[in-house]
């Protein structure tokens, strides 16, 4: 079995972003999953291999209101997801974004932090 080469824990979430490109235009799509380093996003038309892209999103924070989150990324990875809905197989296409910066410098810890503080024990 090959071994996980990610530096970055990857938090299992559902949410919603809008994927910005000078030359593609703006497009709704759905995270799958976040960690510091990049997300996975299901979109219908992944961009080209090597796209910059904004991703703009929120998260939680702890006093309850979302902080709207822009990303610079990168887009490394293409993907078909094969799922199934209502017992019927289907597939969706992704693609892994490398975050590169963020707007008005947030730091990593930061983005993760309304997140991973549910899964906090106290």
């Amino acid at each position: 079995m090959k071994a996980d080469l990610r530096i970055h824990m990857r938090f299992d979430k559902l949410f919603p972003v809008v994927v910005g490109s000078e030359l593609y235009g703006d497009s709704s799509a759905i995270a799958r999953n976040i960690s510091a380093g990049g997300m996975l996003v299901e979109m219908p038309f992944p961009l080209p291999l090597g796209s910059v892209v904004s991703v703009h999103f929120t998260c939680p924070r702890p006093d309850g209101d979302p902080d709207e989150i822009v990303a610079r990324a990168e887009v490394k990875h293409h993907y078909c997801l094969n799922v199934a809905i209502g017992g019927e197989p289907t597939a969706t296409r992704a693609i892994g974004l490398r975050f590169i910066d963020f707007e008005d410098d947030v730091p990593p810890e930061r983005l993760l932090d309304g997140w991973t503080r549910e899964l906090l024990l106290h």
